[in-house]
């Protein structure tokens, strides 16, 4: 009941907000996030990913920078609650190639982080390294999405998005500046990036580049991303509608694979993490048994520290 009164609260500042919203999938209650704010300055995604759950609403195409967005941004702040974090982005990736001409990633933080707003940046985007000089004074963590080593696998999958290895370096340069740094092992998908070795490999090579914390979950289809899919790696176009189509099920606007699939799936990631000692969480798979979730939130919002206080003082220490 307290949790639904918060999520209300925040979805009434929100109604007045131009770009600021409410982070709610759909109201699935597959969903474990705290409750949170979303923001993307740029609609669309240049990293092309042919698993986008969200190109369902906003389309398969290169990001563009929102018009007006910064000052539209400054009007929302008056309605934001501090306490809450403010996840860029959940979409709309902060960090595509264009970023590094607008910049409007960069000039958001500087309006947020000075002021002790919390942000949890994700991203595939290995620029955000560029902006440790502010994540480093500000409320904020940064988790990458890394969902296979192999170059190959993943240029077919992510054709706009920065190789593995610049992902993996991303991870490293901001944990050895001391940014807090996860990462997501998300999706993972039957046939293409599943080898158990491989997941386990992956987990090891996070950890060693300084990630504190992984998410993870397997790939839940909706029509057109799972069209796309099937025109990349045709050779599993029959198996995948056996297995999402005919023995998996339709909930809460996916596809699900069969529960004990799912478990078979994400356990490399799970047991690995465990065993190095890692914080891990899986993502909008609803399983109640505590083993999925080793941390004290399922999207890294606790990584985000506290430096500044609301209004622009730092804490002690």
């Amino acid at each position: 009941m307290q949790h639904r009164s918060v999520v209300e609260e925040l979805r009434e500042r929100c109604r007045r907000c131009r770009v600021v919203r409410l982070f709610d999938p759909w109201g699935s209650p597959l969903c474990t996030c705290p409750p949170k704010y979303s923001l993307h300055p740029y609609t669309g995604c240049s990293h092309l990913c042919l698993y986008c759950y969200a190109t369902t609403y906003m389309g398969f195409r290169r990001s563009v920078p929102k018009k007006g967005f910064l000052e539209k941004l400054r009007r929302d702040l008056k309605w934001l609650d501090h306490r809450f974090v403010i996840n860029m982005s959940t979409s709309s990736d902060p960090y595509p190639p264009e970023e590094a001409i607008h910049r409007l990633t960069r000039e958001t933080l500087k309006l947020l982080l000075p002021a002790g707003y919390r942000v949890l940046i994700t991203t595939k985007g290995s620029l955000v390294t560029r902006d440790t000089d502010l994540l480093l004074e500000g409320n904020a963590a940064v988790t990458i999405t890394i969902t296979t080593l192999d170059r190959e696998v993943a240029a077919k999958m992510e054709p706009g998005a920065p190789s593995p290895r610049e992902r993996l370096d991303a991870v490293e340069k901001l944990a050895s500046e001391g940014v807090p740094v996860g990462v997501r092992i998300d999706p993972i998908v039957p046939g293409v990036n599943d080898d158990p070795g491989e997941l386990r490999l992956l987990v090891r090579e996070v950890f060693s580049a300084g990630a504190r914390f992984i998410v993870t979950s397997t790939y839940k289809a909706r029509p057109d991303n799972l069209s796309r899919m099937a025109s990349a790696f045709p050779e599993l176009k029959e198996a995948w509608r056996n297995l999402y189509r005919v023995r998996g099920r339709w909930m809460h606007g996916y596809w699900y694979l069969e529960e004990p699939l799912r478990i078979r799936l994400l356990e490399p990631v799970v047991s690995e993490a465990s065993r190095l000692g890692m914080e891990y969480a899986v993502c909008r798979e609803g399983f109640r048994n505590p083993r999925f979730l080793r941390a004290r939130s399922c999207d890294g919002s606790h990584l985000v520290p506290l430096r500044v206080k609301p209004g622009g003082s730092r804490w002690p220490g």
